[in-house]
Formats: C-alpha cells, structure tokens, sequence
C-alpha cells in the first residue's frame, strides 16, 4: 500500500510531497519530493499517531454522570466514591462494549496505541472468574475490535492506604497477592497480539507495600512500569505522615527508577523531585482533562521541561477523549499559573504546538514500550489532518501543530494503526456496530 501526501512530519522535521510505502504493518520506505503515482492513495498532510499513556477505560461509561454537586464540597475522594459504586455493576460483557468504543473514540482524535492501567481484575463481590485473566482478555478483545495498539498494564493493588491498610469492601475486584497477580500478568500476555506489549502498574504507594514493590519487578522484565503518584495534596500529606517523605521523593529512596517507569500525574511535586525524575529518564504521564475534570491541580510542566524531562499525554478517566486538547490544557494551565503565553515552547521563536505534539509522540512511546515517528521500520501508526477544515487555510509545517492544538474543530481525516485504515472522514470504521453494543451495556448499568 502506498500512501501519498502533500507534506508529513517526519522523523526529523516536516517534508513535502511524501510517499510512504506500507508493507506488513510497518513503514517500509519513505520517498521525498515526489509526484504521486497512480495507485497512491492522496491525502494532505500525515502526522505519527500519538501514544495515549494512560487509560481506565471503564471509566469512560460514567463520563457526565458525576458532574452534580453533593452534600458536602466534592473532590477527587468524593469522585472515587461514585466510581466504586459505578464500578461494582460492571461485567465483563459491559467492560468490553465500553472499552471497545473508548478506544475507538481514540483512534478517531489520533490515538494510535493505548496503555491499558487496567484494575478491574474480578468479579463484583470479589470472588476470582473461572479464568484469572477473564477482564484482561476483555481489554485485548476490544482493543483488537477497535484496531488500536495495545500496552496491557495490568494493575497491582493490595491496600487501602500507606503502610499496608487493609483495602477496603469495594476495592475487593482489584485486590491481589504477588503470586495470584503475577500469575494473571502471565496469562494476560499470552493473549495480546504480536505486537503487543505487557507491563506492570503499582497501583499507588498507598496500595502497595515496598516488600511488593520489590517482589513485582521481575514480573514482567524489562517491560514499562506505571504507577500513580502525587495525583493529590491529600496522598502527598498521608505519604509524609507515614513515612517522613513525599511520595516521588519515597520511591527514589527505595527503588531504581528509570526510563522504564511511568508517574502517572506527579501533580504535586518539588524542584528536587522534578529533578531526580528527569535526570532517571521517566517519564512523567500527564492527563490535563481528567487532571481539571478532578481538581488534582497542575503539574510544573516548565520547569521540568526545563530539566530534560519527558512527559506523555493520556485520556486517564476518559471523561472527554480528544488528544489535542490534552495538549491544549497542557499548555493553558501552564499559562495560567505563569501568566505568560507560549511557556512550553522549546525556545524563542518556536512552536509551541510542535514541542508539545513532538514529546507527546516521544513520551508516550518510551512510555508504552515502542518505537514512535515516521521512519523505516516504525509501526505504519499515522494520521492525516483534514484538508476541509478552514483553520488549516494557507497554513504549513509546524503552523498545521499549532492550529490543530490551539484552533482545530474537525482536524482529524484519516488513521492508520498498524497500516489499517481505522477511521476515515473522522469516524471509526466499525462506529455504528461498536456504539450500538456501547449503548445497550449502559442500558444493563444505569437502568
């Protein structure tokens, strides 16, 4: 399959009139100023798909159903109350029909590949399925539905707070031991796809002992590892109170973190932290719309970014899956805090959309343990922007990031995952079959 365009982000920069030949799922030459041939399929202007870091995909059915204020004032605990309560309905019939539509709902932004923080692991009342990896297979399954990549993150949680607190009743589906738990990760990476890839995720310091942590390492060897950290000011005062440390601060005492590591959030961290991060090579997994949705607060983006840090984006709760304003939030929460504008560009005179796409793309690869760009050999993972929307109008090179980011409203066209076209005029190729299903599962949860 041969696919031409008026101009495509390259590996190393932005090049006009590109062929890109496909051959087996991956991008097997890349031809520059050239003409189209007859059998090209054209199109305007191609872009790497973006990695999305970090996704509960459950949490995508109770998007607009937490927005009502309760008795007392509401806040990140409150939420997660309601998403217990939410969570104890869903089967493994709703968890695939849901899953499968939020990834699709990626795919059709320019998500390429999804990492999976995946915790529903049993049944309601806690009781384990016939087949341990019965809810990771529903993960695989709708991944393959949808065509989207797949970075299986299957979720350790033995605890309901720091220093070993018994969990609580409904965190009972998520709860295993380092032997029932390494054995699902087994399991459940013997059922993804060739090119797929399995991890690990540490829930949170709260949820796991150190003994544990240190027990999970060799579980999936030298595969990413992603755990929540430093989401809210409440965890970082119940980390001090513990242990004397703040929580980014904690894991550097006690493992060897690295750029296989993932924090999740690290909204609230200190200048020490950001350093010890960026110097380790993690990567640091921001969600700007889950991050607002819930008031965790901003994370110090600039001075990161500053220190050599790498971030990723993800879609986290799911609430609104769009990528570019992911993206968008990134950088406005920024400007708000420093009262300045364009604070993320990478130096003077830049573009602020190419820095933010750029080690968006890069991030969330080393995140979710693939190569990311469009280059020989790289997954063919692409999208191309739509030549019909006006805000690309007289517009090239790093002006298409900018506006697709900051002034987009019908900018995705076509994506390719793999070198399967998945969506084309901006809709997933499977919508009506996938949202169909999607709509009779919320019928079973909410009725």
């Amino acid at each position: 399959m041969n696919l031409w365009f008026e101009t495509a982000l390259l590996e190393h920069g932005w090049a006009d009139r590109v062929r890109l030949c496909v051959a087996d799922g991956r991008i097997a030459s890349v031809d520059i100023g050239v003409a189209p041939d007859a059998g090209d399929e054209i199109h305007f202007a191609a872009l790497p798909g973006i990695p999305n870091l970090h996704s509960h995909a459950f949490q995508r059915a109770m998007a607009g159903l937490t927005e009502m204020r309760g008795a007392a004032s509401d806040d990140f605990w409150s939420w997660r109350d309601l998403m217990y309560r939410f969570v104890a309905r869903i089967g493994p019939d709703e968890c695939e029909a849901i899953a499968t539509l939020a990834f699709a709902e990626m795919l059709e932004v320019g998500f390429t590949r999804v990492g999976e923080f995946h915790y529903l692991h049993h049944a309601p009342d806690g009781s384990r399925y016939d087949d341990p990896a019965e809810m990771s297979g529903r993960i695989v399954a709708a991944a393959e539905m949808a065509g989207i990549g797949l970075t299986l993150l299957p979720v350790f949680y033995a605890h309901g707070g720091f220093g070993g607190q018994a969990p609580g009743a409904a965190q009972a589906r998520f709860v295993h031991d380092v032997d029932g738990f390494a054995d699902l990760v087994g399991r459940a990476a013997a059922l993804l796809p060739s090119d797929g890839v399995i991890g690990i995720a540490p829930h949170s310091l709260r949820a796991v002992t150190l003994d544990e942590l240190r027990a999970l390492m060799p579980v999936a060897p030298g595969g990413p590892i992603h755990i929540h950290i430093a989401e809210q000011v409440q965890e970082v005062e119940a980390c001090v109170a513990w242990s004397g440390r703040r929580p980014v601060h904690w894991l550097f005492d006690h493992l060897p973190v690295d750029a296989r590591w993932t924090l999740v959030h690290a909204t609230h961290v200190d200048r020490n932290e950001i350093a010890d991060v960026a110097s380790a090579g993690a990567v640091v997994g921001l969600c700007p719309v889950t991050e607002a949705n819930l008031g965790d607060g901003l994370f110090p983006a600039a001075p990161f970014l500053d220190a050599g840090g790498v971030f990723g984006i993800g879609s986290d709760s799911n609430v609104r899956i769009d990528a570019a304003e992911e993206l968008r939030l990134l950088e406005y929460g920024q400007r708000l805090t420093a009262r300045a504008r364009n604070v993320l560009a990478a130096e003077t005179r830049c573009s602020t959309g190419a820095r933010l796409y750029g080690d968006a793309v890069a991030g969330g690869g080393r995140a979710l343990g693939i190569p990311t760009g469009l280059a020989v050999g790289r997954p063919a993972d692409l999208v191309s922007l739509n030549r019909d929307d006006p805000v690309f109008a007289a517009r090239g090179g790093d002006a298409l990031l900018d506006s697709l980011i900051f002034a987009g409203r019908r900018t995705i066209d076509c994506v390719w995952r793999a070198g399967t076209k998945q969506v084309e005029r901006g809709r997933h190729r499977h919508r009506d079959a996938i949202e169909a299903r999607y709509r009779a599962a919320l019928e079973r949860l909410i009725a």
